[in-house]
């Protein structure tokens, strides 16, 4: 197993502590007349950061436990915190809500993480796809080019068997030729030599 270099693990340590720090704003952060809601959308961006780089630096499957690992460890520290400084989190009355609304905040900025990882695995896998298909369209060119190549050889081929078939085709006519003009020389050599042969015995 590869040794990670110790840099890595700020990424995972930035987002616990942002999830973390969440637990001291203002439970109203919806409030568009204050500045809660663009603190809030602040840190989910960077907690969205986090999980990109995360990604980049643990993969998916990693990264995906390491994020779980964070949120389960911050919402039970948060829980713990909040019930032992009740008064400073106004959390007296209506404390198992409270509690799972804060919860709930720190199980958000974590599905953002979440998400950003998602982000970048969708990029990846793009940026894959697209260098496997221009491979495949190289592929299918050079399959092309072979397909063409082994065509024109087959060609030649046919056209260098016929060649060969028509010099033995040749060859062969030459030979039967040579063959009937020698057996009708012999013959007419034969025809000759009886000829003479007769005349000599009838002189």
């Amino acid at each position: 197993m590869t040794k990670r270099p110790s840099h890595q693990y700020a990424t995972p340590v930035l987002l616990g502590v942002l999830m973390f720090a969440s637990n001291f704003m203002n439970t109203g952060i919806f409030t568009f007349g204050g500045n809660d809601f663009a603190v809030w959308f602040v840190i989910s961006l960077l907690c969205f950061a986090c999980g990109y780089y995360m990604n980049k630096n643990f993969g998916w499957h990693l990264g995906g436990k390491v994020d779980f690992s964070i949120i389960i460890a911050v919402t039970v520290l948060s829980i713990l915190l909040i019930s032992f400084f009740r008064d400073y989190f106004s959390a007296n009355e209506l404390l198992t809500e409270n509690l799972i609304l804060y919860s709930l905040r720190n199980i958000t900025l974590g599905s953002m993480a979440l998400f950003g990882m998602a982000i970048d695995e969708v990029l990846h896998r793009e940026r894959e796809a697209t260098v496997l298909e221009e491979k495949l369209k190289t592929y299918e060119q050079q399959l092309q080019d072979a397909r063409k190549e082994a065509e024109l050889e087959l060609r030649e081929a046919k056209v260098k068997a016929e060649k060969i078939v028509n010099d033995a085709e040749i060859l062969s006519k030459n030979i039967v030729l040579k063959k009937e003009r020698i057996e009708r020389e012999l013959r007419e050599f034969i025809q000759t030599e009886r000829e003479l042969l007769k005349r000599y015995e009838e002189s």
